[in-house]
């Protein structure tokens, strides 16, 4: 697939995007890795990503694409853990981890790394932060069923169709 334009930054939700859960209320933290490698929270329940979301994650970085986490959870110290153990923090350029809007996350991130929300992509499970976003200027794409190399790829396609047909 040839792109004319790619994101300077793409930014996943984490909830039902990066991962299969609500880190605030169907998994226990604190967690950790047990003697196994495997991360488990407190009861000791296995805790598991979207299988393709290490390869998306290491395909946006070895393409020199930025990428950020903007997330509402109130759980904010079991999100960080998770992305710690997980070994997702040498991907990531920044994380909004906290309750309260995405448009409030994504301009953040925007203001961080001076990169225009025209530049940045969009990924979340729900359809409200969707709109909230697409208002702001923000190619952004409704995740299903988990994010994969497809819904990504899809999601690359439709930054490009639309900015590249949209030069000001």
């Amino acid at each position: 697939m040839s792109l004319t334009r790619v994101p300077k930054m793409v930014v996943f939700d984490l909830d039902y995007t990066l991962w299969p859960f609500w880190v605030d209320t169907h998994v226990n933290p604190p967690f950790h890795k047990n003697s196994t490698g495997k991360v488990v929270d407190s009861r000791g329940s296995v805790i598991k990503y979207y299988p393709d979301t290490p390869t998306i994650l290491k395909y946006l970085k070895e393409n020199n694409i930025g990428i950020s986490v903007a997330s509402r959870t109130g759980e904010i110290d079991g999100a960080e853990q998770l992305i710690q153990l997980f070994g997702w923090n040498k991907y990531f350029q920044n994380k909004q981890i906290y309750p309260g809007s995405k448009d409030k996350h994504i301009k953040k991130i925007s203001k961080t790394h001076s990169i225009e929300l025209e530049d940045m992509l969009f990924f979340d499970d729900e359809h409200r932060n969707i709109v909230d976003l697409e208002r702001l200027g923000v190619v952004s794409i409704l995740v299903k069923n988990g994010m994969t190399m497809q819904v990504l790829m899809d999601g690359l396609k439709k930054f490009s169709d639309i900015r590249t047909t949209n030069i000001h």
